[in-house]
């Protein structure tokens, strides 16, 4: 089996009398994007924050192997032990951008390279690479109040790659973005992984997870739900096909008849689920109901998502 690039193992963390992770464990192969799914209060935040030594665990070990380590620096790096040096195989992009609004897009990617102790020449022969791969050129001179939320998202990005890092963690990057803006963002991440980058990933876009990760782990509660690939996880868990009715009267359906043609059914708000592996029974059997509106699909990671989460909703603690 290949080393991987970075390893989690048992890790948990409790406030107070919560457990917020609840030994989690995973790993990230060189080049692979995971993707960490799950409810508000599922433990992605916190995850995150330990991965970059922001938050201590209560136990439990994290290991950043470097690829192409020398003979002089150690196979693994313990965080947060040697958190100093991991971070500088890390990139970085929070929820919240931390643009500074002084500074000019280049200036931001200038400042910044400099915590890492990059020379000023080396940074500014990035720049113009970085601000290309963000489509901001254009906008070099810029200051922060002349972009728009989607570039200021990917200039956030560009700044995560002024070190050149091995592994990007995204804390749901394209949060806010219209769908213009994401699906640019999502070409420039499938575009880094195909350079050999590696990403951890958190999102509450089921598509954007489907689309992105070559991998997904489902938390709820601290604790690993499942884990596989997108395909693996709607085929193991759900049923083929999914057929959707709503409208006035839909909610009648729950107890009816036409239950008895799905292998499971599920009601959120006014839309009835039927679940089955041959929709052709139920959808003749609607057919004497037209005055109700039906949509037939095949299972994605949403219906995943709501199976073993649930459809209530959560507030963030």
């Amino acid at each position: 089996m290949t080393q991987p690039l970075f390893e989690a193992v048992n890790l948990t963390k409790r406030y107070g009398d919560s457990t917020v992770v609840n030994q989690l464990s995973f790993s990230i192969a060189p080049g692979e994007c995971l993707g960490v799914i799950g409810p508000n209060g599922a433990g992605k935040t916190t995850t995150i924050r330990m991965c970059l030594g922001l938050t201590s665990p209560d136990s439990g070990r994290i290991t950043y192997y470097p690829q192409g380590a020398t003979a002089g620096k150690p196979a693994g790096l313990n965080m947060p032990q040697d958190a100093l040096a991991i971070k500088e195989g890390l990139g970085i992009v929070s929820q919240f951008d931390s643009l500074d609004p002084d500074f000019s897009c280049a200036e931001n990617l200038l400042v910044f390279g400099r915590y890492f102790g990059l020379k000023d020449a080396v940074i500014r022969e990035r720049i113009p690479r970085l601000l290309e791969f963000a489509a901001l050129t254009h906008k070099a001179d810029a200051k922060l109040s002349e972009l728009s939320g989607g570039m200021k998202r990917r200039l956030s990005l560009a700044r995560a790659l002024v070190n050149d890092p091995q592994l990007l963690l995204l804390d749901e990057p394209t949060t806010g973005l219209d769908p213009q803006a994401r699906h640019l963002m999502w070409e420039r991440l499938q575009r880094l992984v195909q350079q050999g980058k590696s990403i951890l990933l958190t999102t509450h876009f089921m598509d954007e997870a489907e689309r992105l990760c070559d991998r997904l782990l489902v938390l709820d509660h601290g604790k690993k739900m499942t884990e596989g690939t997108p395909r693996e996880l709607i085929a193991t868990n759900l049923e083929p096909d999914v057929v959707e009715v709503y409208g006035a009267g839909a909610l009648a359906l729950v107890e009816s008849p036409l239950k008895a043609l799905a292998a499971r059914v599920e009601v959120s708000g006014e839309t009835v689920f039927f679940y089955t592996s041959d929709a052709k029974g139920l959808l003749a059997a609607l057919s004497d109901y037209p005055e109700l509106r039906t949509l037939h699909r095949p299972a994605n990671l949403e219906d995943l998502f709501l199976k073993l989460t649930g459809r209530q909703i959560r507030e963030a603690a």
